[in-house]
């Protein structure tokens, strides 16, 4: 087999792997989208501040100790212990429930049927907030993440390749963890949006907020629920990107890499999230692997913007998209 196919195979599962990464944090902004039909701007914060939040209680470290010892002069930092992933984890998503509650208490529940832009205001808001609290309790250093979850070379997928092609293809084990993580993931908001009551009131919510409240269905618990689950999503998100590429400011800008992601699955759609990743992960790295060399490189900072471009001219509700039509 020809080494340049063999190179272009590599490449087309590392844009799947990738792909699946970006399709994490588009989850999110689906579940958003679909409660409130607004585009949640914080969302990528989201997974910067679940991040954060993870390696503070991971390592024990004392939440605002930069701003306490500063008004009180004392030299605190860390509490003395350090937690088990899995429960640090727990608390991390605990704290984004209640996150979630805080939201719709004080911002949401003033916002009901206030024009879309009223609330994407708001959501660009929450995001700035979130970053500078982030920082306050946190820190802004640069942070290791450390889970548990295997990473570095697959060594089965590297044997079984050369075996068949005689050639090894390097796939991150961190990447095929996402990729089963972000399929359950996927099956689980499915089966939950489509089959049960909860995620019926949602897609009702979404459509009209004023119809859903006078048909009984409570519109605070529905904005609780779905920030739960888009904040359980972002822990997720921030889990995957945080052990990846350590856990930094910078990783709040993962929100811009999943905007073609919906521009190409759908605002509306839960598949169409997974879809679109792995349209945008594999595209990218063939037309960099194909056409990168002969323009100069780095086509992968804008050529998913050029292609979800190109949807929103012929198809702007995405491949999986609810087509909109308004009577006037």
């Amino acid at each position: 087999m020809p080494d340049q196919l063999l190179f272009a195979m590599e490449v087309t599962l590392n844009g799947l792997m990738a792909g699946v990464m970006y399709s994490l944090v588009a989850l999110g902004f689906v579940l958003i989208f679909k409660a409130s039909g607004i585009f949640n701007y914080a969302q990528g914060v989201l997974a910067l501040f679940a991040a954060l939040t993870l390696v503070g209680f991971q390592d024990g470290q004392i939440p605002f100790a930069h701003l306490i010892n500063t008004v009180f002069g004392t030299d605190l930092h860390n509490f003395g212990w350090q937690l088990p992933a899995i429960v640090a984890i727990a608390l991390a998503a605990a704290v984004m429930v209640l996150l979630a509650i805080i939201i719709e208490r004080y911002v949401l529940k003033h916002l009901v049927n206030q024009p879309p832009i009223i609330l994407f205001m708001a959501t660009i808001g929450m995001a700035y907030f979130l970053e500078g609290l982030g920082d306050i309790m946190w820190g802004a250093d640069i942070k290791k993440l450390d889970v548990g979850l295997p990473q570095g070379i697959s060594e089965t997928i590297e044997s079984v390749t050369d075996a068949a092609f005689g050639y090894g293809f390097f796939i991150d084990n961190l990447d095929i963890v996402a990729t089963v993580v972000a399929a359950l993931l996927v099956l689980s908001l499915t089966l939950f949006s489509q089959y049960t009551k909860y995620g019926r009131a949602l897609r009702a919510v979404a459509d009209d907020h004023q119809a859903a409240l006078s048909v009984g269905i409570s519109l605070r618990f529905i904005w609780v629920l779905v920030w739960s689950i888009a904040g359980i999503v972002a822990l997720v998100a921030g889990i995957m990107w945080g052990t990846k590429s350590g856990v930094q400011f910078s990783l709040s800008l993962i929100a811009l890499k999943a905007l073609p992601v919906l521009m190409l699955g759908g605002f509306t759609s839960i598949p169409g999230a997974i879809v679109g990743g792995l349209i945008i992960g594999v595209g990218e790295k063939l037309f960099e692997f194909t056409v990168g060399p002969m323009i100069g490189g780095a086509t992968e900072n804008w050529f998913a913007y050029v292609l979800a471009l190109l949807f929103l001219v012929f198809r702007p509700q995405g491949l999986f998209g609810e087509k909109i039509i308004e009577r006037v």
